[in-house]
């Protein structure tokens, strides 16, 4: 007598591939749409990351530490002290840092200022035109967005 045995009751009777076609060539064209798609957005620039909305206010500021600890906030076109932030101030330092980061590691000083932009769907943008990195602030949230939107008319004359 034979210990193995085969009839339709035993698990080798099944056929070996039991899934469906259907389904692996629906995840297969699934995955190509999405593959195909994320390429078209990259290539053509119409991502939604990528359409700035246009610039309402901007505005040229230089930031540099002070010996106190605050944050001198410079005109980038006049020189002049528009502000001074105190504090610790978490969000801010942090923001620059990260600009500064890639400014020091390209080897560029801290002379050409950053531009702080409220965009017409009053987005607040932080850009650094010369490494052309930019920081969405609002993306962090309302208040950390409202550390830097009082610096867009800070020390500025007052309209008539």
């Amino acid at each position: 007598m034979s210990a193995t045995r085969t009839d339709s009751t035993t698990p080798a009777a099944l056929a070996p591939d039991s899934f469906p076609r259907w389904f692996l060539y629906g995840a297969a064209g699934l995955i190509l749409f999405s593959l195909t798609s994320v390429a078209l957005v990259r290539i053509t620039g119409n991502g939604p990351d990528q359409r700035a909305a246009p610039a309402t206010v901007e505005r040229a500021l230089r930031f540099e530490d002070r010996p106190d600890g605050s944050i001198a906030v410079i005109d980038g076109r006049t020189g002049e002290l528009v502000s001074s932030v105190q504090g610790e101030q978490g969000f801010l330092r942090g923001a620059l840092r990260a600009l500064a980061r890639e400014r020091k590691a390209r080897g560029i000083g801290h002379e050409i200022p950053f531009q702080l932009i409220a965009g017409h769907d009053s987005r607040l943008t932080l850009f650094d035109p010369v490494t052309g990195q930019r920081i969405d602030l609002d993306s962090f949230g309302p208040t950390n967005a409202g550390a830097f939107a009082p610096l867009l008319t800070a020390g500025a004359p007052a309209k008539p």
